[in-house]
């Protein structure tokens, strides 16, 4: 029992020593973040990550550690994913609330910011559904599209209590004015946009579209894009189109531009 307390005391020895070592990296990660907000150097890089990758396997590689390496690599993976966390905490400690017509990629870029940047989501449709146990289009054909509205209004109060939360809303969301005051409150508004004809071809397939109902077609959705285009300019602190991009370079772009924002050096539509 003497010889194994000897060793658990030395494995607690390397705890020390592991917990001072993430400590000075942690402190490194904030020197990077500063560095690249003072540089305009993009936040996400991806192609660091899989750098440092292949470095390690080469470490491992005909290492007395070899046999582990799926291990090892696991353990330096979670390691990496909350230097993502941290570097959103330093860089975002509010909420981002992404807006726009249906189809303009809301809930497909909360999902790629949520996995950069390892921040919470909220899908607010779902939220909704969820807690109704209706779908969308159920609760606009009992209740009408008053009832969803109040609904929508409720989740933004509720989503005041959470902090560096990715929300998806749903395309209606600034009909009512005042749910542009409750995002603000705690966040930055991201309006996406996309043409009426990339909207249908995203959308022609669904039928969780209450609105589009019968009304699948670019006249109808130019019109009704056209009726919210002031009130969604009014409610953006920034403007990100997501036509003719990749995923990637539009979480890039939104996030360049929050910086930017935050910095000062970007001027928030209407200021």
């Amino acid at each position: 029992m003497e010889q194994l307390e000897q060793i658990r005391e030395k494995i607690r020895a390397c705890d020390d020593i592991i917990v001072g070592a993430l400590a000075e990296r942690m402190q490194h990660i904030q020197e990077i973040i500063s560095y690249k907000k003072a540089t305009g150097i993009p936040i996400l890089q991806p192609e660091q990550e899989q750098k440092q990758t292949r470095a390690l396997l080469n470490k491992l590689e005909g290492s007395e550690f070899a046999e582990f390496e799926e291990e090892i690599l696991d353990i330096f993976k979670y390691i990496w994913k909350n230097s993502r966390r941290i570097q959103a905490k330093a860089l975002f400690n509010y909420n981002i609330f992404l807006i726009g017509f249906m189809g303009a990629g809301k809930t497909t870029i909360a999902a790629s910011l949520q996995e950069k940047l390892e921040m919470n989501r909220v899908e607010m449709d779902d939220l909704i559904v969820q807690k109704q146990g209706m779908s969308v289009s159920e609760i606009f054909d009992e209740y009408g599209e008053t009832y969803f509205r109040n609904l929508e209004s409720n989740c933004l109060i509720e989503l005041q209590k959470q902090k560096q939360t990715i929300v998806s809303c749903g395309g209606g969301i600034i009909v009512r004015p005042d749910n542009k005051d409750q995002m603000k409150k705690n966040g930055r508004v991201v309006l996406l946009t996309a043409k009426p004809e990339t909207v249908l071809e995203r959308v022609r397939d669904s039928d969780e579209r209450p609105l589009l109902n019968n009304n699948m077609n670019v006249d109808f959705i130019k019109k009704l894009m056209e009726k919210r285009r002031e009130r969604y300019q009014e409610a953006a602190d920034i403007t990100v189109s997501t036509d003719g991009k990749t995923t990637s370079q539009i979480c890039e772009e939104i996030i360049s531009k929050l910086i930017a924002l935050d910095n000062g050096s970007l001027q928030a539509p209407g200021a």
